[in-house]
C-alpha cells in the first residue's frame, strides 16, 4: 500500500486512504507551504473546511503543486452559520471560489447541531443536505458526508436524504474510538475518518505508545497512524513541519500485531475524548 491506495466509498468514487489535515493550520504561507510538502511527499488526499480559514492558501498549493487536479482528492465542509438551502448553496460557491475548483471530491455538514439552530437542527441539516445533493446532481460535488454526527444525528438525516452519506469524519483515536459511533457507521456503510488521530499531539505523552514506537522502530506517531488504518478508518494527520508531513506517511512497510493493536486499544481516555455536538456553545 502507499499514499496512493484508496479506499472505495458507497457511492463508488475512490477515497486516499490517509489524508492531509489543515484544521489549525494558519492561513497564509504556513497553510501554503505545507499543503505544498504533502503533495510533494506523495499525499492525494487534502482535507480543509470553511471555518479554518485557510481555503484560499490550500487552493494556491493545489495550483502550485503541478499534480493534476483530477489526482487530488479534496475535501471542504459547510460551517455553523449556513445551516439552510440557500445558505449552503451559498456557502459551497464561496468555498469553490477560494479553492480555484469546479468541484469538489467531498462535502461534508461539518457539524450537526449548531448552537443557533438547536430547536431545528434536523430541519437545518434536511435543507442543508437537499443542497449538497442538488450539488451532486449538477456535478460539482462527487460525494457528500458529514462530521462530528452521533448516531441519532444520523438517523434523522437519513429520513429525508434521497442520497446517503458516505463519509462521517469524527475525533477518532486510541484515546476515544468511538465505537458506537463507528459501529453505526459501518452498519450504513459510512466511511470513518479520523481527524485529530493524533489527539491533537496529547497522544505523544503517553508512555505506552513510546514504548511500541521503540519496538517497532518508529514514531509514535506512524504507530498511531497504522493503528488508524488496521481498524479501517481514513486518518487525517496535520502537520505545518515538512519532515513530520513525510514521516506521517510513511506508513506501508511494517504491521502492528493483533496484541499491539488490543494493548493501543486499551489506552481509552489516556488523551482526550470526543467532543459532544449537542452541548457545544457554537
Amino acid at each position: 500500500m502507499s499514499l496512493k491506495d484508496t479506499y472505495t466509498l458507497s457511492n463508488g468514487v475512490e477515497i486516499p486512504v490517509v489524508g492531509f489535515g489543515t484544521w489549525q493550520t494558519p492561513d497564509g504561507d504556513v497553510a501554503e507551504s505545507s499543503v505544498l510538502a504533502a503533495l510533494n511527499a506523495g499525499y492525494r488526499h487534502i482535507d480543509t473546511a470553511a471555518v479554518y480559514g485557510n481555503e484560499a492558501s490550500v487552493g494556491r498549493a493545489i495550483a502550485k503543486s503541478g499534480v493534476p487536479r483530477e489526482e487530488i482528492f479534496l475535501t471542504t465542509k459547510l460551517w455553523n452559520d449556513a445551516h439552510s438551502y440557500e445558505g449552503a448553496k451559498k456557502a459551497l460557491e464561496e468555498s469553490m471560489t477560494k479553492l480555484g475548483v469546479d468541484y469538489l471530491d467531498l462535502y461534508l455538514i461539518h457539524w450537526p447541531n449548531p448552537a443557533a439552530v438547536r430547536d431545528s437542527w434536523q430541519e437545518a441539516n434536511a435543507e442543508a443536505w437537499r443542497a449538497m445533493e442538488e450539488a451532486v446532481e449538477a456535478g460539482k460535488i462527487r460525494a457528500i458526508g458529514i462530521s462530528n454526527f452521533l448516531p441519532h444525528h444520523l438517523d434523522e438525516l437519513l429520513k429525508t436524504a434521497k442520497i446517503k452519506p458516505v463519509v462521517n469524519q469524527i475525533y477518532l483515536n486510541p484515546s476515544d474510538a468511538q465505537e458506537a459511533v463507528v459501529a453505526h457507521n459501518k452498519k450504513h456503510d459510512i466511511l470513518s475518518e479520523a481527524y485529530s488521530p493524533l489527539g491533537t499531539g496529547k497522544i505523544f505523552s503517553v508512555p505506552e505508545l513510546q514504548t511500541m514506537a521503540d519496538k517497532y522502530k518508529k514514531t509514535v506517531a506512524q504507530i498511531v497512524l497504522r493503528w488508524s488504518l488496521q481498524h479501517g478508518f481514513l486518518p487525517l494527520p496535520k502537520s505545518v513541519t515538512e519532515s513530520r508531513i513525510i514521516e506521517n506517511g510513511q506508513l506501508f512497510d511494517f504491521e502492528l500485531s493483533s496484541e499491539d493493536m488490543q494493548a493501543i486499544d486499551r489506552l481509552k481516555g489516556a488523551a482526550g475524548e470526543a467532543p459532544d455536538p449537542d452541548t457545544k456553545a457554537f
